[in-house]
């Protein structure tokens, strides 16, 4: 195993992004109180139009307004009411990170949608997704990344001792490589995107960011070997979707992080939370399956939800986020 020092302290755990609710404040108290190692930037999808995945990274991008058409996002001629919701709801989240995080001295995780997931779900001004067009998926590149390194500087400025990480969120990317996005007329599909292709942009990203980015793929059959590629410092992932271990093996082999997303993100039927316990036994399995030695594994991966955890009540989420940060704990004690 190539020896490396990942961009987080041993033993961290982090949630994915979203939580329930719509109070910011209270959402950044709870991931401040909860995940004291590796905190994040909240995302409320419950507050509405540009508090969603997509509409909160169309605010992000540079010279390329969006906004809500039918109940979807689309390319904008100008910028306009949604674009300036999105924006204004982001900006109050800063200016909550920075009231109660201005003095944290660790890494601090922000999330935005990567640019295959964006492509996917973005709309031409004519209709279509825009992954129809290979010309403008690169454009959309170049403004998300553009946005994306003034967003973790607008971070950096307000947490002066802490250190910025990137998460991109590719649930899309699997669909997107097989030729399953479907297209709007609900009959066909758009042409596959080669691996190349696809690892080239995403590579032009994490490289214009410049700073630790980790890649979230919450689906089945995610491309480990294109992640690699990219020159990211890490995968996010769902353990319960992990068929084939060689993949991951090599990637952990190669110096991939791991944020190993190992408590459910919904309720199971009786309500109850896993426990520490529980979450740590998963990824210590997990890890023994691959064959390394247990004293990598707190250094190397970051315990997570398996998701995020916007569709979980306050009281869940709270106890899903305590035992992975406790896990955490648990597996930097095997040590």
């Amino acid at each position: 195993m190539t020896e490396l020092a990942w961009p987080w302290p041993p033993g961290a755990a982090t949630g994915i992004g979203s939580l329930p609710g719509t109070d910011v404040a209270e959402a950044q108290r709870v991931i401040l109180g909860e995940l004291p190692a590796l905190p994040h930037l909240p995302e409320l999808p419950a507050r509405g139009p540009g508090a969603d995945l997509i509409g909160r990274t169309g605010g992000l991008l540079v010279e390329l307004p969006v906004e809500l058409y039918a109940a979807r996002w689309r390319v904008a001629p100008r910028p306009g009411r949604d674009l300036r919701r999105a924006r204004d709801l982001m900006e109050r989240d800063l200016d909550q990170l920075a009231e109660q995080a201005e003095e944290y001295p660790g890494p601090v995780k922000v999330q935005a949608a990567g640019p295959y997931t964006l492509a996917a779900s973005l709309d031409l001004p004519l209709g279509g997704r825009m992954l129809r067009d290979p010309g403008a998926v690169r454009d959309l590149t170049g403004s998300l990344a553009e946005g994306l390194r003034a967003h973790v500087a607008a971070v950096a400025r307000r947490l002066p001792r802490a250190t910025v990480l990137l998460q991109l969120d590719e649930p899309s990317l699997p669909a997107v490589l097989a030729g399953r996005v479907p297209t709007e007329s609900g009959f066909g599909t758009y042409r596959p995107v080669p691996e190349p292709d696809a690892a080239a942009l995403l590579r032009a990203v994490v490289e214009a960011v410049g700073v630790p980015t980790v890649v979230h793929c919450c689906a089945p059959d995610v491309p480990l070997g294109l992640i690699r590629a990219t020159g990211a410092a890490a995968v996010a992932l769902d353990l319960s979707l992990v068929r084939d271990l060689d993949p991951l093996g090599e990637a952990i082999d190669a110096g991939l992080g791991l944020l190993a997303g190992a408590a459910p993100a919904t309720p199971p039927p009786d309500g109850r939370a896993p426990t520490s316990a529980e979450v740590a036994d998963r990824v210590r399995q997990l890890w023994d399956r691959l064959g390394f030695p247990r004293r990598r594994l707190a250094e190397q991966v970051v315990v997570t939800p398996a998701c995020g955890l916007a569709g979980a009540t306050g009281q869940y989420a709270r106890a899903v986020l305590a035992a992975c940060r406790d896990a955490g704990r648990r597996l930097a004690d095997d040590r």
